[in-house]
């Protein structure tokens, strides 16, 4: 299944791109499945998705929580609880 990432604010500036797009391996099938696949990446990002950390995601643009399931095409955004403009 392929998805499109993005990364906004801290967890964009920790992990040094904004957005790509990803195939996922099977056994991916929920947001928090995702974050756990990210993490395997280890040093930042390992860091800015570590499990307990305060993160914020979304899917196709709507706030959700790790139980969500992911979707062929859908968009999974990662950000702080707090932005600012």
């Amino acid at each position: 299944m392929k998805i499109q990432l993005k990364y906004f604010a801290s967890v964009r500036e920790a992990v040094g791109i904004a957005d790509e797009s990803v195939t996922l391996p099977d056994g991916i099938a929920t947001l928090g499945d995702v974050r756990a696949w990210l993490r395997v990446r280890g040093g930042a990002w390992a860091e800015v998705l570590a499990e307990g950390r305060a993160l914020r995601m979304a899917c196709n643009h709507i706030m959700t929580d790790a139980g969500t399931r992911v979707t062929e095409g859908c968009e999974v955004a990662f950000f702080p609880p707090v932005t600012g403009g």
